[in-house]
Order: structure tokens, then C-alpha cells, then sequence
């Protein structure tokens, strides 16, 4: 049980209203939790669960129309409900400090970074503007920011996204204050660069004493960077207790599903995810019973028509569920992976034998950057740097690398909105790149991409229905009326009612879209679709749902697919083999168990060993194996191998020869000077730049 005397603070019934017009929103409804000196509490759910809000309550800076209608925040003995604006001021960014989410915004584009970062140490500490630049340079140094005293005269754009992030952080840590709330600090952030962020914050925390908030939709984040864990759903905590514990016997449904909904990396791929039915309830709307009744499959009478109160164990752990979650089964997880992981791999190993429906050979691709000075040297942007690959009838290849990779402009080039400056894209034996565009849009059809953000993808003015249609028509397909009937069919085929087709993209949820945004991909029946990020926006119960609906649709219609993501999970749940890119290069390519399961370049053994594991009990992985620094500047990429400035195995050889793609074992290729297995003996040459001609 928690001390008195240790507790930092502590927030008992808090409630919170924010007034729009006529319309009364609670994002937060009796929300207690209690911090301690050097502790981690993660706060985790769904977007709009009222995580954020908890925070921004905390920290006396809601919304406006936002206030404090009930509770008590004890700050150290000083109650911060009612606290004048003055003293607020006082405590906010020197005893109380928060990392906002995205440090794009959150930072002043028109100054300097030495300069924000000194502006708390002016105000708090009221030293002078040279002591305060000290601080700061110094604070930059402890983030982890090569050459400090050069970046304090850069401008936020100038800065990578991790070192924005870093910044943030050296903001708020500044005065050392004795709490930081950090609200999402690594969603915007590749898993490389996440692990060394999170890695930081545990490292100051501890150094400089101070307790943290973790807020985050991440489970895995939370398994591995929080003491204590309070679940939040429709404004409300349904659970807090021990990390450990939690995550292995949660009592509330709502955890207990939550958990279940994630992609790991040890997920059986032949099984479906679980999925959280429906949405979140509207937080303007009365309610009476357990929030997470509509969407619970235990729920009872009891449920939809009483509050559940909070229950306590005797370790503090405490839900508040009228039919809490039993004790979860015991099984090997390894065994069931291994068989399903053997039978899709001979799965695929039999489409390998097939003609390619997809096939990349040689690709390239640079964007001019700069003035056109003709008495300078062009400089390029080297976004795709002799990709070769095939997809087979009916199979997925997944794409995996950081941002900044080439990823997004390779899809691109797939489905032909770009052209490649060499190499080409062969599509059922036609070579598109070499298309006229009136000859294009024959194919156009049976070619389609499904984009990473369905708010900006889909027209705000345009109603689902005429979404649907528009590709249809521009084809010349059908009247009116049958493609209507076909816009039925797609919301049908992607789990949305009828009525659908009448409302606006801005109508619909988060998951709701990305549906309408597959739908829309699918209405002229593509034989090969690119889906670039199709989840990354999306919480991680609604995730679950699309990457079922996407694997059940690929099945059914024969699809061949290629998937582009960061999320090492989402590739391995949906793809039957894998390529890893790095600075505008594949790096490693493989069936999903050799590439997962062998991994045999560094850079890929890297980025596995940054995924955060939903699991506290799960060993961690080595850090030596981690990938570390900044991705190098795709204008100027490095010699040789373009991995070695962040590869602990470099030698000369690295420098001076680029690795060319060569055999592994089977159909695994690695391109490294120094692979993590043994290559298999053999006397022909390296790998041609058309792969799939050793899968054959």
C-alpha cells in the first residue's frame, strides 16, 4: 500500500467539463490516482479516453470552455483546484513540467532552440540570459544532442524528429522540477528512436529524482517504462494496480480486451486479432451503468444499468467491473507460433513458384533539391536506390524501415503517381513505367494505393456514397444507379451499414474511415494493392479490426499486396515475406520466419530489439543490439554500406565496398559485409537486382 509521506501527489474524484456552445463535453468523470517520489505511472487507453485531458487538468492548462467541477489535486500539500493563476504560473514548467506529443507544434518555429529551452531558467530561477544559456546548452548535452552549443542557434525545422523530441524534454526537465507529465513523448517517432526517448526519460528520471506521468496508447511502452499502470475508458479510471500484476491478471474487461487486441511479435498469424467491437461512447451524452457495457461481451443487465464501484485488493489493485476478467490460462505461446509461422512459410514458398504479378527491378528515384544554379552541382534527395523485388498472385510483401527511408516514395512509384528516373515496374507483364498516360489509365483499375491518413485521403466535402463512386465513374463503369449498388456492396464488404454512404468522412470515427479509405481502393477490384501505414493512425483496438478486415479481404479476392509500415508487428501479422529498407535500399528480404525468426543484418536486429514488448515479464533485449544516432541525410548518404555509421559491426570494408544482395539460406538475402548467420556455401554470384529470380 502507498505511504502518505512519499506521495507526490494525488488527484481524488477529479471531473472536468469543457463547454462548446449548448454542448457540455466530460472528458473526465472521477478520476482519482496517486504519483510517488521517483515513480513511473503510465496512463493508458483509447483516443478520447481522457488521458490527455487528465494531464492538461493537472498542469491548469484545459481548453477553453475547460474547467475543474469537482475533486481535489494535492500537489505536495498545496491543492491546485482553485489555485490562483499567479501561483500556478509559479509551480507550471519549475515543480511541474510536461512533454507535450508533437513537438512540431508545440515548439515556436520563429526562435531558437537555446533560447526556448532558457526561457524557463529566466523565469523560474531569475538568472541572467548568459547563466540561462549555460543551463540550457548544458541540459541539451544531457538529452543526448551531438554538439549542443552548435544547436542552440537552430531553429526547430532544422532539427530531425527525435531531436525535436529531445528538446521537449531538456524544456521540461530544465528546472528540475519534481514531476513531468509526458503526454505521448514517442508516438510520431520511429521504434529506434522511440527506445532511446523512453531509454532517456527512465535515465533522468532516476537521475534527477523526479516522478513521471506516462501517458500513452502503447501497451508495450507501458510494460517496459512504468512502475504502476491506471487504465483510462470514457473519461474514467476501470483500472489501476502494479504493472506486473496488471498485465497479467487484469480483472476489467476493458484491459483484459485491450491486451488481447495487440499484434506482437510473437502473434500466431493464422488466428484473427481480437477485436473491441464498437467505439467509445459520446462524452456528451448521459449515461448511466458501466461505459464499456455496449462493448463487452460479459456484460450483464447489472451493467447498462448500475455503476460499478471500485474494487480493492490488498496489493492496492483496484478495478471497478460488476463481472471482472477470470485468471487468464497458462500456454506456450513459442509452440503455436512455430507450427503456424512452418505452414505459412510453405505457403508461401509454393506461391514463389509462380509468375510474379508484381515485379520491381532496379528501381531509382532522386528529387532535386536546391536552387537550379547552373554553376553548381545538382544536389538530389536519394529516395529509392535500386530496389529489386516481385509479389506473387495472392501474396503480401511488407515493407519495414524507419521515416526517411524510402518507403512511401518506392509506393509511389509502384502504383505509378510517380516515375522512376531509372529500373522499372512490371505489372502482369506490362511495363507501366514506360507508359504513356493515356495507356496508363487502362491499368489504373486493377492498380491501387490505399493511403496512410484517411482525414486528408478522403474530400471533407464530398459524402461517403460519392467517395465510392468517383473512381467508377472516372472509369466509365456502369450507371449510376449500379454504382450505387457497388458502393453498397464495398461498405458491406469492409463491415459498414448502408446509411454510411449518406454521411461526411468528418462523421465517422477514426476506424470508420481508414474502412471507407480500403473500400474506396478495392471499388474497381485491383490485383495489387499498396497500403502505405494503413494503421498507424489508429488506436490500437480499432488496428486490430482493419488488419483482420485487410487479411480476410487479401484471402477472398486473391490480392497481391504490398504493405509499407514502421510498426515491425503489423508487417509480420500480414505479410508473407518481408523487405527491410534503409536509406533507399533493401538491406535484408526473406520469407516473415527467416527475416524475423534468422535476422541477418544488423540494422534489422536493431529495429526488433526497439519494440517495446506488451509483456513485463518478457526478458529485455540487449541494448548493444539496438540501433542508435540519426538516420544520415538521404542528400548525402554515406559510402559503402549506408548502415555504417550506426553499425556496431563497421570495419574499413564497410567504407569502401557496397554490399551487394546474396543468399542467405532459402530465399533470405542480407546485404552485409558482416551478417549476424552464416551464408550458405555456394559458387554462384551475388544475387542479380531482379530477387526473385533465386525464389524461382
Amino acid at each position: 500500500m502507498d505511504r502518505i509521506d512519499d506521495r507526490v501527489l494525488t488527484v481524488r474524484d477529479l471531473s472536468v467539463e469543457i463547454r462548446r456552445g449548448d454542448r457540455i463535453v466530460r472528458p473526465v468523470s472521477g478520476v482519482s490516482l496517486t504519483l510517488r517520489r521517483g515513480e513511473t505511472l503510465g496512463i493508458v487507453g483509447e483516443t478520447g479516453s481522457g488521458k490527455s485531458m487528465t494531464g492538461l487538468a493537472l498542469m491548469g492548462m484545459l481548453p477553453a470552455g475547460g474547467t475543474i467541477t469537482g475533486g481535489s489535486i494535492d500537489f505536495d500539500g498545496t491543492e491546485l483546484v482553485g489555485l490562483p493563476a499567479a501561483r500556478y504560473r509559479a509551480l507550471r514548467g519549475n515543480d511541474i513540467a510536461m512533454v507535450f506529443q508533437d513537438s512540431l507544434t508545440a515548439l515556436n518555429p520563429t526562435r531558437r532552440v537555446g533560447d526556448q529551452v532558457a526561457e524557463p531558467v529566466r523565469l523560474h530561477q531569475r538568472v541572467s540570459r548568459q547563466a540561462a544559456r549555460a543551463r540550457a546548452e548544458e541540459m541539451l548535452a544531457l538529452v543526448g544532442i551531438p554538439r549542443p552549443g552548435e544547436r542552440m542557434d537552430d531553429f526547430p525545422h532544422q532539427l530531425s524528429g527525435g531531436m525535436r523530441q529531445r528538446v521537449m524534454i531538456a524544456m521540461a526537465l530544465v528546472c528540475e522540477p519534481r514531476v513531468v507529465i509526458a503526454d505521448e513523448p514517442t508516438t510520431a517517432l520511429d521504434v529506434s528512436i522511440q527506445a532511446e526517448i523512453l531509454e532517456l526519460l527512465d535515465d533522468l528520471s532516476s537521475r534527477l529524482g523526479m516522478a513521471m506521468i506516462l501517458v500513452t496508447h502503447d501497451m508495450g511502452v507501458i510494460a517496459r517504462h512504468a512502475d504502476r499502470v491506471a487504465v483510462m475508458y470514457a473519461g474514467r479510471t476501470a483500472e489501476t494496480g502494479g504493472t506486473a500484476p496488471l498485465f497479467a491478471h487484469p480483472r476489467h474487461r476493458y484491459t483484459h480486451a485491450l491486451l488481447a487486441s495487440i499484434p506482437s511479435l510473437a502473434q500466431d498469424r493464422a488466428e484473427p486479432l481480437f477485436s473491441i467491437t464498437g467505439s467509445p461512447p459520446d462524452l456528451s451524452a448521459p449515461r448511466t451503468g458501466c461505459p464499456f457495457a455496449p462493448r463487452c461481451a460479459a456484460a450483464t443487465d447489472r451493467c447498462r444499468s448500475e455503476d460499478p464501484p471500485v474494487s480493492t485488493a490488498d496489493d492496492g489493485h483496484s478495478y471497478a467491473c460488476w463481472e471482472p476478467a477470470p485468471e487468464p490460462e497458462v500456454r506456450d505461446r513459442r509452440a503455436t507460433v512455430t507450427v503456424t509461422e512452418r505452414a505459412a512459410t510453405a505457403a508461401t514458398t509454393g506461391q514463389a513458384a509462380a509468375e510474379p504479378r508484381l515485379c520491381v527491378a532496379d528501381l531509382r528515384r532522386e528529387y532535386p533539391v536546391g536552387s537550379r544554379n547552373p554553376l553548381r552541382e545538382r544536389r538530389t534527395v536519394k529516395a529509392v536506390s535500386g530496389v529489386s523485388f516481385e509479389v506473387a498472385a495472392g501474396e503480401t510483401f511488407g515493407l519495414v524501415g524507419e521515416s526517411g527511408c524510402g518507403k512511401s516514395s518506392l509506393g509511389r512509384l509502384l502504383v505509378a503517381l510517380d516515375r522512376p528516373d531509372s529500373g522499372e515496374v512490371v505489372f502482369e507483364g506490362t511495363p507501366v513505367t514506360a507508359l504513356k498516360p493515356r495507356q496508363l489509365a487502362r491499368h489504373r483499375g486493377r492498380l491501387q494505393m490505399m493511403f496512410q491518413d484517411s482525414s486528408t485521403a478522403l474530400d471533407p466535402r464530398m459524402r461517403v456514397g460519392a467517395v465510392l463512386r468517383e473512381p467508377l465513374a472516372i472509369q466509365g463503369v456502369g450507371t449510376r444507379a449500379s454504382r450505387t449498388a457497388r458502393a453498397r456492396e464495398l461498405l458491406a464488404d469492409v463491415g459498414l451499414a448502408p446509411g454510411v454512404l449518406e454521411r461526411f468522412p468528418h462523421e465517422l470515427s477514426g476506424g470508420q474511415r481508414q474502412r471507407v479509405n480500403l473500400a474506396r481502393s478495392l471499388a474497381l477490384d485491383p490485383t495489387v494493392l499498396v497500403a502505405d501505414e494503413p494503421v498507424s493512425a489508429l488506436d490500437v483496438s480499432v488496428r486490430s479490426q482493419v488488419l483482420n478486415l485487410m487479411k480476410r479481404l487479401q484471402r477472398e479476392r486473391e490480392l497481391s499486396s504490398v504493405v509499407i509500415s514502421h510498426d515491425l508487428a503489423v508487417v509480420r501479422y500480414l505479410s508473407d515475406r518481408v523487405g527491410v529498407m534503409y536509406l533507399g535500399k533493401l538491406v535484408e528480404t526473406g520469407t516473415t520466419e527467416e527475416v524475423y525468426g534468422t535476422t541477418a543484418h544488423p540494422y534489422t536486429a536493431g529495429l526488433l530489439a526497439a519494440v517495446p514488448d506488451a509483456d513485463p515479464a518478457a526478458p529485455p533485449p540487449d541494448p548493444s543490439a539496438r540501433v542508435r544516432g540519426e538516420l544520415p541525410s538521404p542528400i548525402d548518404p554515406p559510402s559503402g554500406c549506408r548502415f555504417r555509421t550506426r553499425c556496431p559491426h563497421a570495419t574499413e570494408v564497410c567504407a569502401t565496398a557496397e554490399p551487394p544482395l546474396t543468399a542467405v539460406v532459402g530465399t533470405h538475402q542480407v546485404a552485409c559485409h558482416h551478417p549476424l548467420i552464416t551464408r550458405q556455401p555456394t559458387s554462384r554470384q551475388p544475387v542479380p537486382q531482379r530477387q526473385g529470380s533465386e525464389r524461382a
